[in-house]
């Protein structure tokens, strides 16, 4: 049969017209071009086999004559309005069903009326007329009953909707899964506005950073004739009372007595996901000192099971006064 338009919508051989609308409006959206423009090629193949797909089993002479004769029926299908074939409007003929230009079919679709019909004359947009081929050239309608579309008219995809999501740096550290709940303006399928409440599930990944965006394609308002913005989250770091972040190292701060510094000390933390670390300092500690414990920072999400390093940054705090004893003390214990 060659291309299985009914895969290509995901509908069973059975579905009904709003079946197929609904399909289309789906999938239509999910493969527009301007809706990916990180994977453009695959997603304008995609919409031009869905916009094929639902022009031949919207259909219902078109649709009969596939279910007969498969796809290679097509090729003498008569353009609407025409007694016979006509192979120079790119309708019908050897090569085969020639369908109209995919943009023209969702103008259509997602026009004024959602059940309107449009023309793909001389405004239609050209973004995908192809070198050759199949998608080559489509038909135009000279019917007067037919409405005029060009690029002006076919759908928008609004700005995404940016909300911030905080996130503790325990929950940055080892991961976690939030639940958002949502509630937002949808364009049902008769046209109209309604309300919508979702909940969405974001997994928050260990060693996620400030800045980290996680899109929602199609979970913002909705309008009339426009396409459903994308809801997008951007991870926040709350600050912690003992760890600061340094790309992928943690930084701690600790201030050391004179004595200390001088005769070593132990430096208990407890890390991001509960541990209890003892470290024994036995260097002299001089100011801006900095020990670093390898691979105890904060996780790489790049490269799993690696870790940045804990920088600990020691501050030494210097007596105010001393004794003449403390100071005789000192000067013999330091050979001064």
């Amino acid at each position: 049969m060659g291309v299985d338009y009914y895969n290509v919508l995901q509908v069973d051989r059975n579905a009904t017209e709003d079946d197929l609308k609904k399909a289309y409006r789906k999938l239509a959206m999910k493969w527009h071009p301007d809706k990916n423009p990180n994977n453009k090629k695959e997603a304008e193949a995609n919409f031009k086999r869905i916009s094929e797909a639902y022009e031949v089993l919207s259909d219902p002479q078109r649709r009969a004559i596939y279910n007969q004769h498969g796809e290679e029926g097509l090729k003498d299908v008569p353009p609407p309005g025409s007694s016979g074939p006509s192979y120079g409007n790119g309708t019908g003929g050897p090569n085969g069903f020639n369908p109209r230009n995919a943009e023209d079919i969702f103008a259509e679709f997602f026009g004024s009326s959602p059940f309107g019909f449009g023309s793909t004359g001389p405004g239609r947009s050209s973004r995908f007329q192809s070198e050759g081929g199949k998608f080559g050239g489509g038909f135009g309608c000279t019917d007067n009953n037919f409405r005029s579309y060009n690029d002006t008219t076919a759908p928008r995809k609004p700005p995404p909707v940016e909300s911030k999501l905080p996130c503790t740096l325990e929950e940055l550290y080892t991961g976690s899964t939030r639940k958002m709940k949502i509630s937002r303006t949808i364009v049902n399928a008769s046209g109209r506005q309604a309300q919508e409440s979702e909940i969405l599930t974001i997994d928050v990944k260990p060693g996620w950073k400030k800045g980290t965006k996680i899109t929602f394609p199609d979970k913002g308002n909705e309008q009339p004739n426009q396409l459903p913005a994308d809801l997008v989250f951007v991870i926040d770091e709350k600050p912690h009372d003992l760890y600061k972040r340094d790309g992928n190292d943690l930084i701690v701060n600790k201030r050391v007595s004179l004595a200390e510094a001088l005769g070593g000390t132990t430096i208990n933390l407890t890390t991001l996901d509960g541990r209890n670390l003892s470290l024994s300092v036995t260097d002299i500690i001089n100011p801006g000192y900095e020990l670093v414990v390898a691979r105890e920072g904060m996780p790489i999400a790049k490269e799993p099971g690696n870790r940045g390093d804990l920088k600990i940054k020691f501050d030494v705090k210097f007596p105010t006064r001393l004794t003449p004893e403390q100071q005789a003390g000192l000067k013999r214990a330091l050979g001064g």
